[in-house]
């Protein structure tokens, strides 16, 4: 079993840096509650870091378009997070959850409350 954390962003430095400039400049406006609650405008969050690696659970993370490219057949809403065992794969966390949750840590326990 592996958990897909898909960003609701595009995976080119350019990207990036403009999503870096919108955190910044404009954060409750932003697009991806993912990137919002697992990183701060510079860095990973060290809350998910330590739970991230501290958790033996398989996680990969990807760009919408990186995503796309790998599973060109799913239609998703992003950000999303999503179970993968076998070729199954099955949703954990919706865009709207995902909206609703406001903190780090609020998302690690629906995490460990969904897998």
């Amino acid at each position: 079993m592996k958990l897909l954390f898909v960003y609701n962003a595009k995976s080119s430095k350019l990207n990036a840096l403009l999503d870096t400039g919108h955190k910044l400049l404009s954060p409750s406006t932003y697009k991806c509650q993912l990137c919002a609650l697992t990183f701060d405008t510079f860095s990973e969050d060290k809350t998910w870091r330590k739970f991230r690696e501290d958790s033996n659970i398989d996680m990969k993370f990807f760009h919408k378009d990186e995503f796309e490219a790998r599973f060109p057949n799913v239609n998703l809403i992003y950000p999303t997070v999503l179970k993968l065992e076998g070729n199954q794969l099955t949703t954990v966390i919706t865009n709207e959850i995902l909206e609703g949750i406001t903190n780090v840590e609020d998302l690690i326990v629906n995490l460990k409350s969904n897998i």
